[in-house]
Formats: C-alpha cells, structure tokens, sequence
C-alpha cells in the first residue's frame, strides 16, 4: 500500500505538467520578443483578423516591481470562424478569441507559443467544425512561422 501511494505521489506531478504543455505549440522565433510580436501583429492583420489588444505583460509587471522575461500577449481572431466554433460547441467560447504569447525564456530565447485548435477540440468535445479546425489549426502554423523567421 505504501509503495503504491509513493508511486502516485510521484507520478501524478509529472502526468499534470504533461498534460499542462500537452495542448501547447512552441514556435522558436529569431527576433526579440517586440519585433516578433510587431512581426506577428502585422502578418495576423494583413490576413483579415482582428486584433483584440497587446498586453505588455513584462511591462506591466515592472509597474508593481517585479521584473519578469519580456512577455506580450496578443489577443486575435476572426468572429466568423470563433462564431462557427461557438455553434458546434458554446464553452469553446471560453478559449476564443485566440492568443498568441510571445515570449523569453531563460536562455534568451524567444518563443511564440498558443493553445493547439485540435487540443481545443478535446477540451470542449466539438464535434461537427473538424475542417475548420483543421483549417484554423494549419493557418496558425503558417502565420507564426512566419513571424518567427
């Protein structure tokens, strides 16, 4: 009994923090984190999507004193697509609009990380929206790729 409880309590931390990244994509930018967050915010807008706000997350930290990685969170979307996602599955809703954080690790390495539309698919069980999806999922590859060349 002992040993099965200490296997638990091992193993368990280490199946919540895959499970945390699981539903995470990480693109290796080679530009600071403004430049790729500028880079990101014009290739979105030049696709037709809205930009809901930049949150300037290290900066914001500074002005209480804490000094954090650069971090910038861009907030996007398209409704008609969000709206279509929202039909097939309303608690959807509660991940949309999409985001984009655009950030330094500790090396000085830049990343451009969001949540994995199929991950989302998962998480609130859509069912009937697998094109969109699809869709949604290929184009956010392709437009952080490229913000991040």
């Amino acid at each position: 009994m002992i040993k099965q409880l200490f296997i638990l309590i091992t193993v368990l931390p280490l199946s919540f923090s895959a499970l945390a990244a699981q539903g995470m994509v990480n693109i290796k930018s080679t530009h600071s984190v403004n430049d790729t967050a500028n880079k990101l915010e014009k290739i979105l807008k030049s696709k037709g999507m809205t930009i809901f706000n930049r949150v300037q997350h290290s900066s914001a930290a500074k002005k209480v004193g804490i000094d954090i990685n650069p971090t910038q969170l861009i907030i996007f979307g398209n409704p008609k697509i969000g709206s279509k996602l929202m039909q097939c599955a309303p608690t959807v809703a509660i991940d949309l609009p999409q985001k984009a954080l655009v950030w330094q690790d500790n090396e000085q390495q830049v990343w451009i990380s969001y949540n994995n539309p199929l991950y989302l698919q998962k998480r609130h069980n859509i069912e009937g929206c697998d094109l969109i999806l699809h869709k949604v999922s290929a184009a956010l590859g392709k437009l952080t790729g490229a913000a991040a060349k």
